[in-house]
């Protein structure tokens, strides 16, 4: 009987494959092409596209940087640091933005990252992997912790805002309520810290699928020696600075050649533009059957976002003097993000994924991105 072939990890694999030289390739011309046409110029639409296609690839750089890292930190400080530098052109474009006042666009793309992950990314996630596998299951234990969390982050991020629209006395002075909530949010993402730099734990009670999927992860070694993967993940965060600046300043020119209102801008092509990352690794774990994976992924950006991103953005407005940015987003914003956790959780809280509730998750975001085209 001929013996089975070696796994992956015992056979000796290529510095680079196919998909990184699509990255890197693919990304050196998107931001060659986004410089040309940002100095040369380009029109009104052109430098806009080639910026936005940078974003999104010099995004995938850093995602897969931090991948090839692999578990040379553990595999919880690699997760962490994958969500962290993730959100990397995010908070770049964002600062640019405020730098040259677009609030409004900011706070739409807060929101609209938040629901691009639950609505958006989950409901891909949940329809490929459905449709490839029939029901996934979700370690419900841990699922139920990430919902939690995430339900009570983007409660307490969106609580100025009520303050604001119910007209308490606190609505007077929503910049200092914006700031102490802001503060109490990074505190409280400092005190979740240890226990997700401990993510080795729930892989011993996750099932024989999750066992079997965390088996797939060890074969997968990384390719790349850390001197690389730390040069590429610092020359894609050096160029995410200069590319999301250029992205800024020709979304302006952009909104108004093709008539796309700020809310719109924010809410669906700022946000979809600074998540790649979640994106395409959520949708294709679950292509794999690493479901649970796959939601730890997705969830944890929003989590992400709330927790760190947006009071982030909320201190240093003020600390570099930019437009001010306030907790207090727009109603129709502040529905939309309540009705979107109130979906994920309550689909996600049976450990169960199917096909047609990614489909329904994504019907539900085509319908809430459509009523702000107009605005």
């Amino acid at each position: 009987m001929t013996p089975a072939p070696p796994t992956t990890s015992a056979q000796p694999t290529a510095l680079f494959v196919r998909s990184d030289y699509l990255i890197l390739g693919g990304g050196g011309l998107a931001v060659a092409l986004a410089a040309l046409t940002h100095f040369v110029g380009g029109g009104a639409v052109l430098p806009f596209l080639c910026s936005a296609v940078a974003v999104t690839l010099l995004a995938s750089l850093v995602g897969r940087s931090v991948e090839q890292l692999g578990d040379r930190f553990g595999p919880g400080a690699t997760g962490v640091l994958q969500s962290a530098l993730g959100n990397l052109p995010e908070l770049f474009i964002a600062l640019f933005a405020l730098k040259a006042g677009l609030v409004a666009v900011v706070q739409a793309a807060l929101i609209g990252s938040i629901l691009a992950n639950l609505l958006l990314v989950l409901g891909l996630a949940f329809l490929v992997g459905g449709l490839k596998h029939g029901t996934q299951q979700l370690n419900s234990e841990r699922a139920r912790g990430i919902i939690v969390l995430m339900v009570l982050s983007v409660a307490a991020m969106v609580v100025p805002s009520l303050a604001h629209y119910v007209h308490t006395p606190a609505a007077a002075h929503e910049k200092t309520l914006s700031l102490i909530v802001s503060v109490v949010l990074l505190v409280l993402f400092a005190l979740t810290l240890p226990a997700s730099l401990r993510k080795e734990a729930p892989a011993e009670g996750a099932g024989a699928e999750g066992a079997g999927a965390a088996d797939k992860m060890e074969h997968e070694a990384p390719r790349w020696p850390v001197w690389l993967a730390v040069g590429l993940l610092a020359l894609a965060a050096l160029l995410a600075a200069f590319v999301s600046d250029w992205f800024v300043t020709a979304l302006e020119p952009a909104m108004k050649a093709l008539s796309i209102s700020d809310a719109f801008a924010g809410l669906v092509i700022v946000a979809i533009a600074g998540n790649a990352i979640e994106n395409i690794v959520g949708v294709q774990l679950a292509a794999r059957n690493q479901s649970e994976y796959a939601f730890s992924v997705v969830i944890n950006s929003p989590i992400q976002i709330a927790l760190v991103l947006a009071p982030l953005l909320v201190v240093l407005s003020s600390v570099f003097g930019f437009a001010t940015l306030t907790l207090v987003f727009p109603p129709m914003l502040v529905v939309s993000v309540v009705i979107a956790v109130i979906l994920t959780a309550f689909i996600t809280f049976d450990g169960e994924s199917t096909w047609i509730e990614g489909a329904a998750l994504i019907a539900v975001y085509a319908v809430i991105a459509t009523s702000f085209w107009w605005g």
